[in-house]
């Protein structure tokens, strides 16, 4: 079985903190910069799943690298640099506690909640009479807090503004830049003969500027449809044929598992893992339209610690 990156414990000249969240681990430079680093794990239903999927860091972290540069020109954004095929650095920002879900498609938990009767998302109003996976007359903002820990929430624009968790101004900015960048996905998705289903960006503030941080336009971080096929399945209520982590989530429910208390992670094997990893690098090569090409996996932590101290080192000041 191919190595995989689970778990990293750097000490990097000037670290000042480090968070190891669900998928990522980000390491804070001299208060400055961010280091981040995408690890081969793989969350679904907020839980981590027990195995590492091959290739999934470096895949997630060039499809960002990849996304934040085409789209630079719309949104300023944190990206420095990508040392390693699995770290970008960038500039630290403040984030802001509300996560920027944007979809033009009911499908996925929205489909759930609306198949079960709820004709309102977010305070965004639902027509009657839709389908699964049917296009919305015009892509629907539908934000969530961003917890620590456990689930994130949804909440409607009214309310993100009332609670002071961003003003008005910096929000109406994220919902503008939102609907730029999905855009921008979306051509860029239609060139590649895919449809951008829905995603999330997340924002935050550098002097007095709102930044594009974190991923954009991963299979994390979205969900893409293939363009071919779409109407006849969507006319014969078909599943569509797509490349998101919605497998992985309807694999789990498959076998039982939606995260909730006293459910047990069903056993992923060898087969499944691989399938996983090959969902990831045939969405790189779509999205991209480049070859994916493998890194090594031998000493992965050491090549990444080396390229990290590195670019450090030659950036000093």
């Amino acid at each position: 079985m191919t190595n995989t990156l689970t778990a990293t414990n750097y000490t990097f000249p000037g670290q000042t903190k480090v968070y190891h969240g669900k998928v990522r681990d980000v390491y804070t430079i001299d208060d400055n910069l961010m280091v981040m680093i995408a690890t081969d794990r793989i969350s679904a239903f907020d839980v981590i799943l027990p195995e590492g999927i091959p290739y999934k860091g470096q895949v997630l972290n060039q499809i960002a690298a990849f996304m934040l540069d085409a789209t630079k020109d719309i949104v300023p954004n944190w990206k420095l640099a990508t040392p390693d095929p699995m770290v970008t650095v960038g500039y630290k920002c403040q984030g802001f506690p509300v996560e920027m879900i944007i979809r033009g498609y009911l499908t996925g938990s929205a489909w759930r909640e609306y198949k079960a009767g709820s004709r309102e998302l977010c305070g965004v109003k639902l027509p009657d009479g839709m389908r699964e996976n049917e296009k919305f007359p015009e892509p629907i903002i539908t934000p969530t807090t961003k917890a620590a820990e456990g689930h994130d929430e949804n909440i409607s624009k009214e309310q993100i503004i009332a609670q002071g968790l961003v003003s008005a101004e910096d929000y109406e900015k994220m919902e503008k830049y939102t609907r730029a960048l999905f855009a921008k996905g979306s051509q860029i998705a239609a060139e590649k003969g895919l449809i951008l289903v829905d995603t999330k960006y997340e924002f935050g503030k550098r002097d007095g500027e709102v930044i594009l941080i974190d991923e954009i336009h991963t299979p994390d971080s979205s969900r893409y449809f293939y363009a071919e096929g779409y109407q006849e399945k969507f006319e014969k209520g078909e599943p569509q044929k797509q490349l998101s982590k919605e497998f992985v989530r309807q694999w789990l429910i498959d076998h039982g598992f939606m995260g909730q208390a006293g459910q047990k992670v069903p056993t992923m094997d060898e087969a499944f893992v691989n399938s996983v990893s090959e969902r990831y690098i045939e969405l790189f090569e779509h999205i991209t339209g480049q070859k994916f090409v493998k890194a090594s996996t031998a000493d992965l932590e050491e090549r990444i610690g080396e390229n990290v101290l590195n670019f450090l080192e030659q950036n000093e000041g």
